[in-house]
């Protein structure tokens, strides 16, 4: 019989949490797309618990129009109105407009020719940075820098730890646990 595996501990004892941290969590995003979608949803997460914002996912991604940023970016004041009707995400103003905005900064990028993945992934060195398995921090230096460089370009609900979070999420670093089955699995 196989023993429960390791897991970082934020992901214990909820189904989908644990799900999300072993298929996902810390595994490198190279896909723009993804890496903008994953930037979104981490700036609704700002004051609230992963968790939430895990659970409603899916409802995020139907209001969102699956997060194509050249749709999402069409969105004007009916479409703010309809998501601020729309229980199924957070339904915040600002963060609703910041996605919106998020969308236009993306396309602003992709237009003059910088890839947002490349762009991401060139500042973090172009490999994931990997955390002691010990401590975590909320924000970083790179983080700081990455948080700037991405206010400059129009983004919002993106500050240092935000962003930190988001560079655990999508592999940029590896902060699995010591113990976790996940940290000798992810490159």
């Amino acid at each position: 019989m196989m023993g429960k595996l390791a897991r970082c501990g934020w992901a214990e004892g909820d189904a989908v949490m644990e799900a999300y941290h072993d298929r996902e969590w810390g595994i490198p995003v190279r896909d723009g797309r993804a890496l903008w979608e994953m930037l979104m949803l981490e700036g609704f997460q700002a004051g609230l618990s992963w968790r939430t914002i895990l659970h409603r996912r899916e409802g995020f991604r139907a209001a969102f129009a699956g997060f194509e940023p050249e749709i999402v970016a069409r969105f004007g004041p009916d479409d703010v109105e309809r998501l601020m009707g729309d229980a199924r995400i957070i339904r915040a103003r600002a963060k609703i407009e910041a996605t919106i905005g998020g969308a236009k900064a993306y396309l602003a990028m992709r237009d003059s020719g910088e890839d947002f993945a490349e762009f991401v992934w060139g500042m973090a060195g172009g490999a994931p940075i990997r955390g002691d398995g010990v401590t975590a921090p909320t924000n970083t230096p790179l983080s700081h820098a990455i948080s700037a460089a991405l206010k400059a370009r129009g983004f919002k609900f993106c500050g240092p730890v935000i962003v930190y979070a988001w560079m655990q999420a999508v592999g940029i670093v590896d902060d699995h646990a010591a113990g976790c089955f996940r940290r000798s699995a992810t490159p």
